[in-house]
């Protein structure tokens, strides 16, 4: 506060404040002090209205007033330019509303409005926009979510869209509202998509698919638009049925499942018996061919030996056929259990019990069979003798037997 010294006689008293001697001041003679010296300095006068010290008034001393006053409202003009930009946040800088640049983070300065002017957005916030809503239509009694399928079937789907800001200035400028753009372009996108889809898939079998498929389309519009947005996630949060068939489609869900289940039960199945049944015929093909090849292999052999007893009987057809009676007889006999032996001369049939012979031997050992060994081999002997005796008497009817035997194989 400027205070203008004035004389004062000596030995007066000085009284302030309306006679007071002290106290604090009257704020509204302070006031008016002050007006009255910044006047006088503007002016080139004194705080009491009048000359200075007797002097005229002096033009150099308000010109030196008003610059002062004008370089500090210039001073307050230039320093409204300077601002400050959040880390995460870019500037766009307009040059009489046109766009000028774009500056990063940090202390930035401007020229001073109306030459320019700046606008703050947050590049990196995570954006959110919200498709669909519950808002029924009247004339369709659908809501606004609501899309038809490529059958010809409503589906009711309900997403998120989440986005960053890629660049400030088409955010800006390219465009009214980006963020309208964002929900202009998901619900383009979207009914694309559904209306390229039966409603099997966009419900159950490619429900995951659509959330990949709506990012790619989204940012493929937004590009297109200069929306200066980059898409981050779309969440898919409800596809279902309108509420009228929403009964009728759980139900259809349901035994779809079911169908499923026995689908891969049948499976499972024929999985277990297909493999057990090709084992089992590759087997008996096996076997086929084995027993081809050994009744082939056996016949071949039995064509051969019987070439070669052919050979032999053309060269010795007595002693061929003899040593094949033999042969057939040794066979004959090692197969049969019971022997009948007919004794022609007194018409005597003998009966050898080889089965109970060999039963007894299997049942008492080799030391208790012996006995009966003996006994039958001496019953067998006897029995021989006496044949033998009852030949002797008549060697013509043996000699006509062999005779026979003979012209029978002959015959054969």
């Amino acid at each position: 506060m400027l205070r203008q010294a004035l004389p004062f006689p000596q030995g007066a008293q000085v009284t302030l404040n309306n006679g007071r001697q002290d106290g604090p001041p009257d704020l509204d003679e302070l006031y008016r002090d002050l007006n009255r010296k910044l006047r006088g300095l503007f002016s080139g006068r004194g705080g009491d209205g009048g000359p200075q010290g007797g002097m005229p008034p002096s033009d150099s001393g308000a010109g030196i007033g008003l610059g002062l006053l004008g370089g500090l409202v210039v001073l307050v003009w230039l320093g409204s330019g300077f601002f400050i930009v959040q880390e995460g946040q870019q500037a766009v800088v307009t040059s009489f509303g046109r766009y000028s640049h774009t500056v990063d983070a940090g202390f930035q300065w401007r020229a001073p409005y109306p030459f320019q002017s700046h606008e703050i957005v947050n590049v990196t916030q995570l954006r959110s926009v919200d498709v669909g809503s519950n808002s029924v239509m009247p004339a369709t009694g659908l809501r606004d979510s609501s899309m038809l399928t490529r059958d010809e079937n409503i589906v009711d789907i309900r997403f998120t869209v989440q986005y960053r800001l890629s660049d400030a200035r088409q955010y800006l400028f390219e465009n009214r509202s980006s963020d309208e753009a964002v929900m202009q372009a998901a619900e383009s996108a979207v009914r694309e998509i559904v209306g390229n889809s039966t409603m099997d898939s966009v419900l159950y079998e490619q429900r995951d698919a659509i959330a990949a498929e709506l990012v790619k389309s989204i940012q493929s519009q937004l590009d297109k638009l200069k929306a200066g947005v980059v898409v981050q996630n779309v969440n898919v949060q409800s596809v279902q049925a309108p509420e009228q068939v929403q009964a009728a489609f759980d139900d259809a869900f349901k035994a779809g499942a079911d169908r499923e289940r026995l689908k891969n039960e049948g499976q499972a199945y024929a999985n277990d018996v297909i493999p057990k049944a090709q084992g089992t015929s590759a087997r008996l093909r096996e076997e086929a061919a084995a027993y081809s090849a050994r009744v082939v292999a056996q016949a071949e052999g039995d064509a051969q030996r019987f070439k070669a007893v052919l050979a032999e009987y053309q060269k010795a057809p007595g002693v061929t056929r003899d040593r094949l009676y033999i042969d057939t007889m040794q066979q004959v006999y090692s197969n049969v259990t019971k022997v009948m032996i007919d004794a022609r001369s007194g018409s005597n049939l003998l009966y050898l019990p080889l089965d109970k012979v060999l039963q007894a031997t299997s049942g008492n050992g080799s030391t208790s069979a012996a006995p009966a060994a003996g006994a039958a081999a001496s019953s067998a002997g006897e029995a021989t003798s006496s044949a033998s005796s009852n030949n002797s008497g008549s060697s013509s009817d043996a000699r006509s037997r062999d005779n026979l035997r003979s012209r029978d194989r002959d015959g054969r």
